[in-house]
């Protein structure tokens, strides 16, 4: 049985959650935070170990209002995701950014630092038990960490079960085999309610072209499992993802979905999708957090 990590994505800046760290915000009855809810979930489910990828300058406050906590609980360690952490023959390119460069790149962070496989989650996210457990399942009994067809797996949500009351989401919209295989995944902007489908949009090309989705779609969100080689082909293809943009590009990511997307597309990697039933909870929007708030209080 493998030994699995939980990886904990927390270095985002909440640019639509009113100015404030959306990460941190009290939402249990003892001011407990969203990551306390999913930490737990994952322990119990048996993963063995906690990383957090968090910016170097919330990490004083990131360890006093929960990591002080947790490392009672697990055992822990702490990523940087710092915008200047590129390729040496990239350093000094791109002087005018000042946007973070992604899921992606977050999880390169953990360079050197992970030898088991592990699981990606966003910190933003509650994803219920289910999720947890089956990926622990895979990751501790089915992974084949020595593939060298990268062996992944990821937790399938319904996107009727993962939208916001408050605005648009950003989901990962899937197509799914008859064997229960991951064949693609796209990114899709803005998903919100619209009669009895979910409106959106996508980008092709440059060029963002509206899409009708069927609420009942296999979403992606975020929540990968991840062997330790999956590192080492993230460095290569941030590398490349590089190359193809412009001295002057502050926009542009370097997302997990659309890397993974592209190792599907060029026969790289399986994916077995993992469906949960759960509802999922987030804090996209200020007003998401009373809903949280009475969801987990009656979980």
């Amino acid at each position: 049985m493998n030994k699995t990590a939980l990886v904990v994505m927390a270095a985002g800046i909440g640019s639509r959650f009113g100015g404030g760290i959306k990460q941190l915000e009290p939402v249990g009855p003892n001011g407990e935070i969203l990551m306390d809810y999913s930490i737990k979930d994952a322990l119990d489910a048996g993963f063995d170990r906690v990383i957090f990828i968090i910016r170097k300058d919330l990490e004083a406050e990131f360890k006093k209002l929960i990591g002080k906590r947790i490392e009672k609980m697990a055992d822990i360690a702490y990523a940087f995701q710092e915008l200047e952490d590129l390729p040496e023959n990239f350093k000094g390119r791109f002087l005018n950014r000042t946007k973070p460069w992604g899921t992606g790149q977050a999880v390169l962070s953990l360079r050197g630092m992970i030898n088991e496989p592990f699981a990606v989650i966003n910190a933003d996210d509650y994803y219920g038990k289910e999720a947890f457990v089956k990926l622990h399942g895979y990751l501790s009994e089915k992974m084949d960490v020595k593939a060298e067809h990268l062996d992944l797996c990821m937790a399938g949500f319904t996107l009727s079960n993962t939208l916001s009351e408050y605005g648009g989401v950003t989901r990962g919209v899937c197509r799914i085999s008859e064997n229960g295989k991951l064949l693609s995944v796209q990114e899709t902007y803005e998903l919100k309610k619209s009669n009895n489908m979910i409106q959106g949009f996508a980008v092709e090309n440059g060029i963002r072209k509206p899409v009708m989705v069927d609420p009942g779609v296999c979403v992606s969100m975020n929540m990968w499992g991840l062997p330790p080689s999956f590192i080492g082909k993230l460095e290569e293809g941030f590398s490349r993802f590089l190359s193809e943009l412009l001295p002057d590009d502050r926009s542009s990511e370097y997302l997990l979905p659309q890397i993974i997307d592209r190792f599907l597309k060029e026969d790289k990697a399986d994916v077995e999708v993992l469906m949960s039933g759960d509802k999922w909870f987030g804090m996209t929007y200020k007003e998401d957090v009373e809903i949280v708030k009475k969801a987990l209080a009656n979980l």
